[in-house]
């Protein structure tokens, strides 16, 4: 359908998704496999309920420390070759005449993109993506606030802009923000920032591992009304399970960030089936030994993973148009 990078037919996607109800799944990906997995989930969701050109985020880290996952792709670990070869990847399956998935249509993401270790993927690297996390939240807040509103001005023009105001919680290093004046600080930044998206803490854990965590409903709420419009992005949807994050949309959250829970129950999925044909690898049998399988079991995996959070985010809306 389409591998989309442009700011205006970007933002004409998020028209119709807010006037369908339905929140953007923003997939992360570390690897080709997974790329595959994202849009297998998007192109079978479509299909099932009739969707013509279904949207989806691809997203990708760089330098982001807690994860690379453009460093992750090739053994050699290049993080500027790593995201160049998964976004090429994508466009040669969902855009162009042969495109196995055309119906899917793709907006490729910079996600956790640090002012000074991302400097290429914010400026040159801009012709692989739709949008960005301009993510200066180790700062000050009022250094915060003057390199985010520069960034915009210099290239909002050119690509839509998730600021986050502060730092996020990664599972092990949690960090409470429950604060009186966090809805008031949060509207004070989008003013002086003018980015098209806020990354909020809502009480999510990034990189989690289990899904009992909790989501600041009334806090999202309070933002979105106090923000005049919907343009809430959460982080961390990998601590909840598929029931808890239905309904986002109502709550202003338009854009939803998930990949650490996929990847592992993907994973260990995939390794399953691998223990199941430890008889055959020791038998030297080929089929048995070779990579292949075990990535197409983490691709299925993954696919059926994905394809129930789209549920859960309403993107079911989109057969209604």
């Amino acid at each position: 359908m389409a591998f989309i990078t442009d700011r205006e037919q970007a933002s004409e996607v998020f028209r119709r998704l807010a006037k369908c109800g339905v929140s953007m799944a923003i997939f992360c990906t570390g690897s080709h496999w997974n790329v595959e997995a994202i849009l297998r989930a998007a192109d079978k969701f479509a299909t099932l309920h009739h969707i013509k050109g279904i949207p989806v985020a691809v997203a990708m880290t760089s330098h982001y420390p807690y994860m690379q996952q453009a460093q992750r792709v090739m053994r050699c670990q290049n993080n500027i070759i790593g995201l160049k070869a998964i976004m090429d990847y994508c466009k040669l399956l969902c855009d162009g005449p042969e495109a196995p998935y055309a119906n899917v249509c793709v907006l490729p993401h910079l996600d956790h993109a640090d002012p000074e270790r991302d400097r290429w993927e914010l400026t040159e690297g801009l012709q692989y993506f739709a949008s960005v996390m301009f993510d200066a939240q180790k700062y000050t807040l009022e250094d915060n606030i003057s390199l985010t509103a520069k960034y915009v001005k210099e290239y909002g023009d050119r690509i839509l802009v998730e600021g986050a105001l502060e730092q996020l919680g990664v599972s092990g290093t949690k960090i409470s923000h429950q604060v009186d004046d966090y809805v008031q600080r949060a509207v004070d930044f989008v003013e002086k920032t003018k980015v098209d998206f806020l990354v909020a803490d809502l009480g999510t854990e990034q990189q989690s591992t289990n899904t009992g965590g909790i989501y600041l409903k009334k806090r999202a709420q309070e933002l979105t009304a106090n923000l005049g419009k919907a343009m809430l992005v959460l982080h961390g949807t990998s601590s909840l399970s598929n029931e808890n994050i239905r309904g986002f949309s109502k709550d202003g959250v338009i854009r939803v960030n998930m990949w650490t829970r996929i990847a592992r129950e993907a994973g260990q999925y995939a390794a399953r089936l691998l223990n199941e044909r430890m008889a055959a690898i020791k038998a030297n049998d080929f089929e048995a030994c070779e990579a292949r399988q075990y990535i197409f079991d983490n691709i299925d995996r993954a696919t059926d993973i994905m394809y129930n959070i789209l549920e859960s985010l309403n993107y079911s809306a989109l057969a209604e148009e």
